[in-house]
Formats: C-alpha cells, sequence, structure tokens
C-alpha cells in the first residue's frame, strides 16, 4: 500500500497514531489498542438495486 493510500485517523476512537501492520492494508491504533483492514472498492457512488441505468452505460453481454 502506497504513502498516499494510508488513513488519517483511526476509524474507531479517531485518534491518529496508526502503525501498518503485515498484510496489505492493515493498520493498528496505538490509542485503543484496536487493528483494522482497510480495502479501497472503487470510485464514484453505488446504484441502487432496482434502478435505471444512466443513458451512457452500455448494459453486459
Amino acid at each position: 500500500m502506497s504513502e498516499r493510500a494510508a488513513p488519517f485517523y483511526c476509524p474507531y476512537c479517531g485518534e491518529e497514531r496508526l502503525e501498518p501492520r503485515t498484510g496489505e492494508g492493515a493498520w493498528f491504533c496505538r490509542d485503543c489498542v484496536r487493528s483494522f483492514h482497510l480495502k479501497f472498492l472503487g470510485v464514484g457512488t453505488p446504484r441502487e438495486a432496482g434502478a435505471p441505468r444512466p443513458e451512457h452505460e452500455e448494459t453486459p453481454s
């Protein structure tokens, strides 16, 4: 994981004393003593189930 993808704060306590852990996307918070894993899912908003597709989007074949 690159430096650019590093989290700025702990998702549990909000503190900023984070250390990278072994494994991609794994982090440890020194303040609340919790480990967590981050995964990048993509860019943009997810489409709601049953919502019509935008006109410019192609349908899968």
